[in-house]
């Protein structure tokens, strides 16, 4: 009798912890919608590889944060840069910086987005770029920390690489990459929310 009831609490057991690992194996990952004035960016949010980066990221597009800023940094076949600057480049207050997830084993591929940070690894607040190449250089290896990836386009791209492709030059504080047309982020939300 005492084996049967271990061996029903070792099944009830076997079978919550299976349920409760396929509802967390089902779980999708946060999609973000980037609504710019070149049209639509759709981003994965990789909160499994980079929960803390990606918490700040979801963060800031939750409180608005990123509406009626601009792409500010355009460099063909590297990046584009926005997320800390409004249309007149004048720079948003941000949340303290997070501390660099680039360790986490996602690439700078293209097509991937990551914080952009100062030269100090642990500097990255709201500023993001997506790289328009895969960009080995900016993984972590010895002596380099790495930009940390947190997301990636899936849908999109079109409109990243149309981005790419406007004119740059001076504008605002920036003496060069900045686009002479501002593309804007007009609003950016959260899919499903």
């Amino acid at each position: 009798m005492k084996s049967l009831r271990i061996l029903r609490l070792v099944v009830c057991l076997t079978l919550a912890l299976s349920a409760s690992t396929a509802v967390a194996a089902n779980k999708e990952a946060p999609m973000v919608v980037m609504h710019t004035n070149l049209g639509d960016i759709t981003i994965e949010v990789f909160e499994d590889e980079a929960p803390k980066t990606a918490a700040n990221f979801l963060q800031y597009v939750q409180d608005g944060f990123y509406d009626g800023t601009i792409f500010h940094r355009v460099i063909p076949g590297f990046v584009i840069q926005g997320g800390g600057f409004d249309e007149s480049y004048q720079q948003k207050n941000t949340r303290d910086p997070i501390t660099n997830e680039a360790d986490n084993g996602v690439k700078n591929d293209r097509g991937t987005l990551s914080m952009a940070r100062t030269s100090d690894p642990n500097s990255a607040t709201s500023q993001f770029f997506v790289n328009l190449s895969d960009n080995a250089p900016l993984n972590p290896s010895r002596g380099n920390a790495g930009y940390a990836v947190f997301g990636k386009v899936t849908d999109g791209m079109d409109v990243v690489d149309q981005i790419a492709d406007v004119q740059t030059g001076r504008a605002g504080p920036f003496r060069q990459d900045a686009p002479q047309e501002q593309v804007v982020i007009e609003s950016a939300e959260v899919s499903g929310q």
